[in-house]
């Protein structure tokens, strides 16, 4: 199956302050139209990231996965900086969220942690553009990579096949060939790519790997 020429694979920020975050965009500059910045509230999971008042470069484009307890107060203050927001289905009302967030002509996207279950948005997943489905538990780089996820895959393509899956957690050049496998679109890669000496060098093995 060939891919689009769209971007399947994003790298991941994740900052405690500004000094760091304007670090990490700079290492990443060139290697990638789209950034997935990970917002976490220090609530939802243990650790807090991008959670102040940052600036981002226009150069980039970006997506926001919001593991916060209150995604709407967020995308109602910083929305307008990324391209689309995902946020955990665990957080929000879904049928009303759906509603507000096509309303506003903004792509619809949910995570799903590790332990949740596929049918707690089964109803919904016509309505939906993208599912990013957690293969760790959220909220720090490094995470144990858990394969037992990607399961979700099929049963959200069997419902909608034209649904765009996202797949984030522990994705190096060896695990994202899992990710591939079980019928994924895009990747998101932490560490592998924005740890690394060589950022662009990763971001081309990922997507050589990716490739099925």
């Amino acid at each position: 199956m060939k891919r689009s020429s769209e971007q399947t694979v994003f790298p991941s920020v994740m900052a405690k302050n500004q000094k760091e975050l304007d670090q990490m965009l700079k290492n990443l500059h060139g290697v990638a139209k789209y950034l997935h910045l990970d917002i976490a509230d220090g609530k939802f999971v243990p650790n807090a990231s991008l959670w102040f008042p940052f600036r981002l470069s226009q150069k980039i484009k970006y997506i926001a996965h919001l593991m916060v307890k209150a995604p709407e107060k967020w995308i109602q203050k910083h929305g307008k900086k990324v391209e689309f927001c995902i946020v955990q289905a665990e957080t929000v009302d879904i049928p009303s969220y759906i509603k507000k967030t096509k309303l506003q002509k903004r792509k619809v996207a949910f995570a799903l942690n590790p332990e949740t279950r596929v049918s707690t948005i089964n109803n919904y997943l016509n309505d939906i553009d993208y599912v990013l489905i957690l293969t760790v538990h959220p909220g720090f780089y490094g995470a144990k990579y858990l394969r037992y996820p990607l399961k979700k895959i099929k049963e959200i393509k069997k419902i909608n096949p034209n649904i765009k899956v996202i797949v984030d957690g522990g994705m190096n050049s060896l695990t994202v060939k899992d990710a591939a496998k079980a019928g994924a679109d895009h990747v998101v890669s932490g560490s592998f790519i924005t740890k690394a000496e060589h950022p662009k060098e990763r971001m081309k093995l990922m997507e050589r790997s990716f490739k099925k």
